[in-house]
């Protein structure tokens, strides 16, 4: 049965533990912001087209301080980014709860401090990522990205839960003044770090972080076939099976649930990450699978077709008629799970295949097309919704998840066919 269990070696290592430990509580605050935001916007419009908009609000920072942030993190050191960065987010989520504690109710004011939020986001999130290789041995590497995704999507567990049904009785002011009380304990942790100075160091040189900086790190990524491949098929899953963002709706016009609100959204936004953490429990066999291209290939298609089935269970679900409820939470959780493991591999393979001089520019890429991703899904399904309905939306993404994923498998057979030596006499 331990062979099965998460691996925890990484949790020995001093710096690892801090991070992770604060972790813990931080993501709990950010996941009650992730849930409110689209709540209070659902709340003020009840349209999921002005929800929707939080995915192009939230994209282009991504886009442009995604790429840019990487550049940073190969120029300076990654320990006083993330102490900027950190500090930015605290900022932002004080003004989330400043406009909701004054009831301003404006829908821009929110998609601002929403674009604001996601640029210091786009930043923190590569050069934390670029910082794992430096503080572990890359053997472990599986092992510390499952636990980091483990306790990301414990977090997304208990703050929709927190958020669903907390929301309506003290209001989303608290929640956002939540959420930056519980960005401190990851300020703490990252004030532990020792410098952090990319590789560059070592060898004399300095690149700059301008924009042949963040070019050549496209051009690099270009000549990796397998990591650009590790994109297309997360870009795939999210892009088009991801419906996060019709929760509120499905669970007003489909189970019954408030509009700002209720036990039913919550279930909703918890079952996909219920999944990730289970995955991550399980997760002590992903330091074993050689065939790390293959295992994301597998893991994409269940995805798709759990979100497929997720889907086709909402045409018999109308209005308080609650029987469908379970297929589609467990659908969700099932590919929650799947998402989870393939998200341990493709970062994997990102953090162990390139150079330390290009991996923050390569983690800036990933954390674009990671959060890039979901936020085209946010505007796509919101749309679609709008139009055709939440069934139609959720199950038509799942299955073009399923089918793009094979035709772009068949097409780069190098991705299907690339091995690891798996770490078998260290676990």
């Amino acid at each position: 049965m331990r062979r099965f269990l998460a691996d925890t070696r990484p949790l020995t290592n001093d710096d690892f533990r801090h991070l992770w430990v604060a972790n813990i509580v931080t993501v709990i605050g950010a996941q009650l912001t992730v849930v409110a935001v689209p709540m209070q916007i659902y709340a003020i419009t009840q349209n999921s087209a002005y929800v929707g908009l939080t995915g192009l609000f939230g994209l282009v920072p991504l886009i442009g301080f995604g790429l840019w942030g990487g550049a940073l993190a190969d120029v300076f050191d990654r320990r006083k980014i993330l102490l900027v960065t950190t500090t930015g987010l605290i900022v932002t989520a004080v003004g989330f709860f400043v406009q909701a504690a004054a009831g301003w109710n404006n829908v821009w004011v929110l998609l601002g401090l929403f674009a604001v939020q996601q640029a210091f986001f786009a930043v923190n999130q590569p050069t934390r990522s670029a910082v794992l290789p430096r503080i572990l041995p890359l053997a472990q590497l599986p092992a510390a990205n499952s636990l980091n995704m483990t306790v990301m999507q414990a977090g997304a567990i208990v703050g929709p839960m927190l958020g669903g049904v907390l929301v309506p009785v003290l209001g989303f002011s608290l929640m956002y003044l939540l959420d930056a009380v519980s960005l401190l304990a990851t300020l703490w942790a990252v004030w532990r770090l020792p410098a952090l100075v990319p590789g560059h160091a070592d060898s004399g040189a300095r690149p700059t972080a301008g924009l042949r900086s963040i070019v050549d790190g496209l051009v690099y990524l270009r000549g990796h076939k397998v990591l650009l491949m590790s994109f297309v098929v997360d870009l795939i899953a999210m892009i088009f099976g991801m419906p996060r963002i019709l929760f509120p709706q499905i669970a007003h016009e489909n189970f019954g649930g408030r509009t700002d609100g209720g036990w039913q959204v919550a279930l909703l936004f918890a079952a996909i990450p219920l999944g990730a953490v289970l995955g991550g429990v399980f997760s002590g066999w992903v330091s074993r699978v050689s065939r790390q291209g293959l295992a994301v290939v597998v893991c994409v298609v269940v995805w798709g077709a759990a979100v497929a089935v997720a889907g086709l269970a909402l045409f018999g679900a109308h209005g308080a008629w609650l029987p469908m409820l379970p297929v589609v939470v467990v659908a969700l959780v099932v590919g929650g799970a799947a998402d989870m493991v393939s998200s341990a591999f493709r970062m994997t393979m990102l953090q162990s295949a390139g150079d330390d001089a290009v991996r923050g520019r390569l983690q800036g890429v990933f954390i674009v097309v990671v959060a890039g991703g979901p936020r085209l899904a946010d505007v796509g399904h919101g749309w679609v919704a709008a139009a055709a309905g939440t069934a139609v939306a959720t199950a038509g993404g799942g299955a073009a998840v399923v089918v793009l994923t094979i035709v772009a498998a068949l097409a780069v057979p190098v991705f299907v066919r690339y091995r690891v030596r798996p770490a078998v006499e260290e676990v």
